[in-house]
């Protein structure tokens, strides 16, 4: 299938041809004409399924043939700012010959900007949830007459404890609207506020919940904490690594990988929250273009990193939710393409990895050829691990036995008994 079989209009049509899209992802084959019939929408799709010009196209096309030209008409809730951003990135490709205006809102940066852009008058408002309704408080932003409304990461939304605001926004919206749920894992408490928000919606699911990319070769390097950054310099040395993005648990763990990298000379860059916004987006710039070899990321902060050709992800520390690793290297091994995604493990990570390894359905490869290969220390840990939890199931055994029981009592008696005195024959 291509484009043109989708009923689309020829200004989206000319747009697509001049951005290079010719024929559409899974996702976008499916949700688009489920939204041109204005029907709400359940989608299920990781990063990188293209699922942003999924809704992006269907709501602009729709805005385009509207006779309702004034106030804000559509609603996308995402929750970090570079996802706002790269989502208005996606609207000024695919809506460059429509009228159909639109701005972006996020906190950590000035609001004046932002709000001279609505006072000009938008149609699409991309936006996180803090900024949201802090300019609605204001008075700045009206949502009265909202016909669409894009609910997307809902699952990152909840991570980050978005929750709360998300219930007073939808106090804002109307209840006639059409509605746009995405997901990337359709846990219980995601399905509940789904049903709560969703009217008879079609259910779009491309990818099996927490599955990863068949395109992204994954391995897994044993090695100790204190020795993960001889590593990764040692793996840096090779120059088809072009591009990698790179995942710490922290902020200062961010930054203090970066100022070793650099120390090394390897240009590198941290992004997190705690780095200004006009920062961020620097470093992600940077990034893109390539005069930055190595970003490294929290995961709050890379949602919405969207780099094409990105080769490489190296998680230096295994995520504790298991759901983030299938995030975290979803961001290589896009629209086709091969990608690696490389792990370190610590002792202290082994339960992580199993954890990962069990949601995925499959054991990530062990890399046993490095010169710093944990074998005193990771492997023979799990191997203790492993060593403990067979002994403790034997146990068990015994214990749940009452003659068993009464055996060993006898024997512990008979340990205590002093021998009898020599009879001197």
């Amino acid at each position: 299938m291509i484009f043109k079989e989708l009923d689309l209009i020829e200004p989206i049509l000319k747009a697509l041809e001049q951005t290079g899209y010719t024929t559409p992802t899974p996702i976008q084959e499916q949700a688009i004409p489920v939204l041109l019939k204005g029907k709400d929408l359940l989608g299920c799709a990781q990063t990188g399924t293209g699922k942003t010009a999924a809704f992006a196209i269907p709501i602009i096309q729709r805005l385009y043939q509207s006779d309702s030209k004034k106030g804000i008409k559509a609603l996308i809730l995402t929750p970090t700012r570079e996802l706002a951003i790269q989502i208005g990135e996606s609207f000024d490709a695919y809506a460059r010959y429509t009228r159909v205006k639109h701005t972006v809102i996020f906190g950590g940066v000035p609001p004046k900007p932002q709000i001279d852009a609505l006072k000009r008058g938008v149609q699409v408002l991309i936006a996180t949830p803090g900024r949201l309704l802090d300019l609605q408080a204001q008075g700045y932003i009206s949502l009265k007459g909202l016909d669409y409304f894009v609910l997307d990461e809902a699952d990152r939304m909840l991570d980050m404890g978005f929750i709360h605001d998300i219930k007073r926004v939808l106090k804002l919206i109307p209840d006639k609207r059409q509605t746009l749920f995405f997901s990337a894992t359709m846990p219980p408490e995601i399905e509940k506020l789904a049903n709560s928000i969703l009217t008879s919606p079609e259910k779009v699911e491309v990818t099996p919940v927490s599955s990863t990319v068949d395109t992204i070769q994954q391995s897994v390097y044993f090695v100790e904490k204190n020795e993960k950054k001889d590593l990764l310099l040692y793996l840096l040395k090779d120059k088809s690594i072009e591009s990698v993005l790179i995942f710490t648990r922290t902020k200062y763990g961010a930054d203090k990988l970066a100022k070793i990298l650099n120390k090394n000379s390897v240009v590198a860059e941290a992004i997190h929250g705690n780095k200004s916004q006009n920062a961020r987006q620097r470093a992600l710039n940077n990034f893109k273009d390539r005069s930055t070899r190595v970003l490294i990321a929290t995961d709050i902060a890379a949602r919405g990193i969207d780099v094409n050709l990105l080769s490489h992800v190296i998680n230096y520390e295994l995520p504790n939710i298991s759901e983030t690793y299938v995030h975290r290297i979803g961001r290589t091994g896009r629209a086709g393409h091969d990608g690696v995604a490389i792990s370190f493990c610590e002792s202290e990570e082994l339960a992580y990895l199993k954890d990962i390894q069990k949601l995925i359905g499959l054991e990530i490869p062990v890399v046993k050829e490095h010169p710093f290969i944990s074998t005193s220390g990771v492997l023979l840990r799990k191997e203790k691990a492993e060593e403990i939890k067979e002994k403790a199931k034997t146990n068990k055994v015994y214990r749940g036995s009452k003659s068993n029981g009464d055996y060993w009592r006898r024997k512990k008696q008979m340990q205590n008994k002093k021998p009898a005195a020599a009879s001197g024959r």
